[in-house]
């Protein structure tokens, strides 16, 4: 549109600062204003490289109501910045409503690529990368996040969930049990940062080496599941999802009784691969 300015997407580091791109740099001192999800956080991050920018407040509580007000500004041919706490904006962040209304308003939409947190942890899994699904955090209460996985058992693509630390010891647990100990997996912890680390094996050996240390409990994490092969049982999948579902309202081995007879999977096989957590016969 003529006149108009152009709302540049700006991805920031997610760790280590040196990560920020030359022409993100130049895209922050250049524009008219940076809208941002934490104000606070990312005046810490301009002020580190010596910019000075008008900040404004754009979060998942005020997106909806400030989104017409900022394509008014964008239509006066003022050029703004969007940037998120850390990472690629929107990416289980907020903004794709203010993103939304400037491309509907005509206004030109920029991309300024750069970090990435679910993409820096796939490069470094070594889990197949060709095909993935991004499914980003975990419902927070635990049946409806029980139930999400176990509608993902039989899902042939590579999984990869967003988890915070005061969660990652029950996703896991619950990750064993839709998926079983044995499904290979890879967590990615603090990436970019002083205490990196990245962890893989079978989804039970995570889980204990997680149990174990304390400081693998702390930060920001990434969860990738290697998808369900070719040779995974297809009953042994739905099994789980029907035991899962029918766990909310019978008692375990009932659950399991009655999901292996309707799905025709063993009923061993049912219940998280850990043999202290099998139902009675």
């Amino acid at each position: 549109m003529p006149g108009a300015g152009t709302l540049h997407v700006v991805a920031t580091p997610i760790g280590n600062l040196g990560d920020l791109s030359p022409r993100a740099l130049e895209v922050l001192r250049a524009v008219d204003a940076i809208c941002a999800e934490d104000t606070r956080h990312t005046r810490r991050l301009l002020a580190h490289f010596g910019i000075e920018r008008p900040l404004l407040a754009v979060h998942e509580h005020n997106e909806g109501d400030i989104a017409s007000k900022l394509v008014a500004r964008l239509l006066a041919g003022e050029s703004l910045a969007l940037v998120s706490d850390a990472g690629t904006p929107l990416v289980s962040d907020p903004g794709f409503r203010f993103v939304r209304a400037a491309r509907e308003a005509g206004i030109k939409v920029s991309p300024v690529p750069g970090p990435c947190a679910f993409v820096a942890a796939l490069s470094v899994a070594g889990l197949a990368s060709d095909r993935f699904v991004f499914e980003g955090f975990l419902p927070a209460k635990a049946s409806a996040r029980r139930e999400r996985l176990a509608s993902l058992a039989g899902e042939s693509r590579t999984l990869v969930f967003y988890e915070s630390s005061h969660r990652i010891e029950e996703a896991l647990a619950d990750c064993v049990a839709a998926f079983g100990s044995e499904r290979p997996g890879v967590l990615a912890r603090e990436l970019t940062k002083l205490f990196e680390t990245v962890l893989d094996g079978t989804l039970g050996e995570i889980r204990s080496a997680v149990e174990a240390d304390e400081n693998q409990r702390k930060g920001e994490f990434v969860l990738l599941v290697q998808g369900a092969g070719e040779d995974e049982d297809a009953k042994v999948a739905e099994g789980r999802r029907l035991y899962a579902r029918l766990c909310e309202y019978l008692k375990p081995s009932q659950a399991a009784k009655l999901a292996a007879e309707l799905s025709g999977a063993p009923r061993k096989a049912l219940y998280g691969g850990d043999v202290q957590d099998q139902p009675p016969e």
